[in-house]
């Protein structure tokens, strides 16, 4: 399965399963919010290239889902190859808020808003995003990741 980000948005194929689906073969639809956390995983490792296992054991920063707004289009069926894609709507002080889809054919079966939020594991509570992680946002948001950022030249020269 790929992925990829391009303008402005990181895609990510996905196989539906047996294990996704009910009798009907459709999925069922909290495994639609499983997935979606599972592509915001690999938002953090392919696309902003901050390691998401790292940001969760060693930062020991969570990003738990705060709110879901979400519309169940169409179906999606056993077999299909689906295309979860998602795009920054808002960088907030503490929170981050996703325009997140489930694709097929390039027709939307799940649409989401998802507000993430960072949420320290000490206290329990919401702390400001880390500097790294809002840098890599805003790239983001601008379509510049993978392309080098310039750097600032120092006037003394050793």
């Amino acid at each position: 399965m790929k992925s990829e980000t391009r303008d402005k948005v990181f895609y990510s194929d996905i196989l539906v399963r047996f294990s996704h689906c009910d009798p009907a073969g459709i999925i069922f639809y909290p495994h639609y919010f499983v997935m979606f956390n599972g592509l915001v995983e690999d938002w953090f490792n392919r696309s902003l290239n901050i390691n998401y296992a790292d940001f969760i054991t060693n930062r020991r920063l969570g990003l738990p889902m705060v709110n879901i707004q979400c519309d169940f289009v169409a179906p999606s069926m056993i077999g299909e190859i689906i295309t979860l894609s998602l795009e920054v709507e808002h960088i907030g002080k503490s929170s981050i808020r996703l325009f997140a889809q489930a694709l097929f054919a390039e027709k939307t079966r799940v649409a989401a808003k998802l507000t993430i939020c960072v949420n320290s594991f000490a206290t329990g509570r919401a702390v400001p995003i880390p500097d790294d992680l809002r840098q890599r946002l805003t790239a983001f948001t601008a379509g510049r990741l993978g392309r080098p950022e310039p750097q600032a030249q120092d006037s003394v020269t050793c």
